[in-house]
């Protein structure tokens, strides 16, 4: 879908507490999510503007932003896990 928002706390909002916590005890994490959110702005922001790059350039921004994801969201679940145990 093109230009969908892929804000990281409308897709997990289950793991609201643990994003904002994170975000804020943990510099690595806060420095990952704002590159995963800059990243996902800019991939919104081709979208609109019909995608003036190539689309393996393209497939590789949203790889990267898939792999962000992937890294954020294990250490969401990691901390989600050791708060609630």
């Amino acid at each position: 879908m093109l230009n969908e928002n892929h804000a990281f706390i409308l897709d997990f909002p289950e793991l609201k507490l643990d994003i904002v916590q994170l975000n804020h005890d943990d510099p690595s994490f806060k420095a990952d999510l704002q590159q995963y959110h800059e990243l996902d702005y800019d991939i919104r922001q081709l979208e609109v503007s019909g995608s003036p790059i190539d689309d393996n350039d393209m497939h590789n921004l949203k790889l990267q932003r898939l792999k962000l994801k992937d890294q954020l969201h294990k250490q969401l679940i990691q901390h989600h896990d050791n708060a609630n145990s």
